[in-house]
């Protein structure tokens, strides 16, 4: 169960103080699958993928809504702040308190993350972190997590991931330089944009190992859920996942969703450019835990599985189209198995026959579709998208890059969205300079960063491999022993 908060305001000398009363027991983590259940955080934490194949959620899902008067005149620290602490309950709360603001003392925004309005849709800029991405919000959090977690323990983690781009250097500056960790980042050759594959490869640390794999990303993502349920595999060489697949990187995310609810005078119609679903179900646990969020709009591109899921409730894997927004290029969104396990009523055998047949078929019904009333989807291609980005940037003087350019397009002509009595707020995912050539198409001038400018010509270190399992596992052996040697 979660930590309970209750609360009365009491008015004397007219003062108006704020009273709390803390009825706290234990949060436990269990896996979608069923087989893993009563895991604190921290254990949670460094299992990253459950040990049964499944996704890690909480037990209970906290309720916040008695809280929210209260938490709209807080910034972005101090709501982070309230709200991870319901998650966690295995690290002193003084401890905790500092690792979040130490996470976002790097933001280059002094509330981390800031709203922008374009004539009746706000867009919520995440990427003023180290790597300029949204992902950054997450993973500079997780980072210390995990260095706070091993430190105690005295423990070390080899991380493995895959990135479709940002993941993949926003891990990398999370946790580069820790003495007990080492990561390897797993990304698609020739799929990445340049300045996100020189985010990744320039980093010198000793460290820190890029993989450049010969396929797509869905063949990326799957080595690493498939080194994962090698279980004697993962224990010997202790890996860790930094993927959305860990529970910590949706948590640190659905802040910045209350963040964006509790600064509007209505509920929230969220639209959020997506591939592999962590995103958007952040969105999904802050409408769950009560926050003013009215309806989730899931904006893909032309890798439009989610897309198609919501229209006909089948899920069935396409080919992978390569794309101006290649984060989401994505047929096998991994972060989707926890929305089906809510969906199921947290039915795990439901849950394992479903995937088990989307598995070997490549494709899986729940019948009808979603409601539609609280999460809805569309796809958007490239004509679209550069026809959002040249207009915002007619009418507003602002640079889109091709992700949010997705989710803005996607508001702007969705019937579930127009029309209704909410507020529009549009998840821009990315600095517009991560994507010169794709801003430069829609608009004439490409945009640049200093942070960016700075890479070039840097020496990069990355090693090239043949899209085969045996070839990572081996090339890991290998690191890890001479690291074990030195």
């Amino acid at each position: 169960m979660s930590c309970q908060n209750f609360y009365f305001n009491d008015s004397r000398d007219g003062l108006n103080l704020r009273t709390e009363f803390v009825l706290r027991s234990f949060m436990k983590y269990k896996s979608t699958r069923g087989q893993v259940s009563g895991l604190g955080f921290s254990d949670a934490l460094l299992m990253g993928l459950a040990s049964d194949g499944g996704l890690l959620v909480p037990e209970t899902i906290p309720d916040v809504r008695l809280e929210l008067d209260y938490w709209r005149n807080l910034n972005f620290v101090e709501l982070a702040q309230e709200l991870i602490p319901k998650f966690i309950d295995d690290i002193d709360a003084k401890v905790l308190r500092h690792l979040i603001a130490e996470s976002y003392a790097s933001f280059s925004h002094a509330d981390v993350v800031t709203l922008h309005d374009l004539n009746g849709i706000s867009v919520l800029e995440l990427f003023h972190g180290p790597t300029l991405a949204f992902k950054d919000v997450a993973l500079q959090l997780l980072g210390k997590l995990f260095e706070y977690v091993l430190s105690e323990r005295g423990q070390r983690l080899n991380i493995l991931g895959a990135t479709s781009g940002d993941t993949g250097s926003a891990a990398i500056d999370g946790v580069r330089g820790q003495k007990n960790i080492d990561i390897f980042i797993m990304y698609p050759k020739g799929r990445v944009s340049t300045l996100q594959e020189l985010q990744m490869t320039t980093v010198a640390d000793e460290n820190v190992h890029c993989i450049e794999l010969d396929g797509s990303f869905d063949d990326c993502q799957n080595i690493m859920k498939t080194v994962f349920a090698d279980e004697h595999y993962k224990a010997n060489y202790h890996l860790g996942a930094v993927n959305s697949v860990n529970w910590a990187r949706i948590l640190a995310q659905i802040v910045y969703y209350g963040y964006a609810s509790l600064r509007s005078s209505a509920e929230v119609t969220f639209c959020v450019p997506t591939g592999n679903f962590g995103n958007v179900f952040a969105a999904y646990m802050a409408q769950s835990m009560g926050f003013p969020v009215a309806h989730l709009l899931v904006a893909t591109n032309d890798n439009d599985i989610l897309a198609r899921f919501f229209a006909t409730g089948v899920y069935a894997r396409g080919e992978v189209h390569q794309t101006l927004s290649p984060a989401m290029d994505i047929q096998v969104a991994s972060n989707f198995e926890r929305f089906l396990y809510y969906h199921f009523e947290q039915d795990s055998d439901r849950l394992v026959t479903f995937m088990r047949e989307f598995t070997a078929t490549g494709s899986a019904s729940i019948g009808a579709p979603p409601n539609s009333r609280l999460m809805s989807s569309v796809a958007v291609n490239k004509e679209q998208t550069l026809a959002a980005m040249r207009e915002v940037n007619q009418e507003f003087d602002y640079v889109l890059d091709p992700h949010t350019a997705v989710g803005y397009y996607a508001a702007r002509n969705n019937p579930n969205v127009i029309g209704k009595e909410t507020e529009i707020v549009v998840v821009a995912t990315a600095h517009p300079a991560k994507f010169p050539d794709a801003v430069q198409a829609a608009t004439g001038s490409e945009p640049t960063h200093p942070t960016l400018e700075a890479l070039k010509g840097l020496k990069m270190h990355r090693t090239a491999l043949p899209c085969d399992i045996d070839a990572v596992k081996k090339y890991l052996v290998g690191k890890l022993q001479i690291a074990r040697e030195a």
